[in-house]
């Protein structure tokens, strides 16, 4: 087993020693936790105290850091993996986090317009070790949402990866993983700039819109 001192230090954006996340872990996680069952504690808060929001990026480092989502109260899938992680190292959890590519076949028709792809690249999770092995932990919808965009709600038991469903609560295709990107001990945000910029031009010139609004409109058309 390679060294976890790697995956247990604070970084620029897995800042776990900052009061804001231990006190976010503190209201979740006792000290008489397994740490499974702290792992799984904190997987459903982040899943479901954060709602997802992929309208909105600050792809700066203040603006990914663990802290700052825990003061928006909300996130997409890199921002909550980012936490998801932070909460774990500052319980003495080893974390790290993984990307690949998915093609998205259930987005708004506007995330569609904004992104000009189904494509999702750099999509993030959380790889926690647990019980000397690495599990996927993908905490980005929260369970609200799920319930709107008629989406499974992933669930984590801490033993088997958590990763999205090929396909939605009626049997439509939802997300194909088609690149892994690997993994990495902290945030590789200039990579993922790089790519970005490729691919999103219009989703960085940034927008005011309401995700949630756009998935009722459509779930109700």
């Amino acid at each position: 087993m390679e060294s976890t001192a790697i995956f247990l230090a604070g970084t620029p954006t897995l800042d776990c020693d900052n009061p804001v996340i231990s006190g976010f872990v503190e209201q979740h996680v006792s000290k008489t936790m397994s740490q499974q069952d702290a792992a799984i504690a904190l997987y459903y808060a982040v899943r479901d105290q954060f709602r997802y929001d992929p309208y909105r990026l600050d792809l700066t480092t203040d603006g990914m850091k663990a802290s700052t989502t825990v003061e928006k109260g909300y996130g997409w899938c890199v921002t909550k993996a980012i936490l998801l992680a932070a909460c774990c190292r500052y319980v003495g959890i080893p974390a790290r986090l993984g990307f690949g590519d998915v093609c998205n076949h259930l987005t708004t028709e506007r995330l569609r317009e904004w992104m000009q792809t189904d494509v999702f690249y750099w999509h993030g999770y959380t790889d926690i070790l647990l019980n000397d092995r690495w599990v996927k932990a993908t905490p980005a919808f929260n369970l609200a949402l799920c319930e709107k965009f008629g989406i499974l709600p992933l669930e984590f038991d801490g033993e088997n990866d958590s990763i999205f469903h090929p396909f939605d609560a009626s049997g439509n295709k939802h997300m194909e993983y088609i690149n892994n990107r690997g993994t990495y001990a902290d945030l590789p945000l200039n990579e993922i700039l790089d790519t970005f910029q490729e691919h999103y031009s219009m989703l960085l010139s940034g927008s005011a819109d309401d995700f949630v609004r756009d998935v009722i409109s459509e779930s109700q058309s």
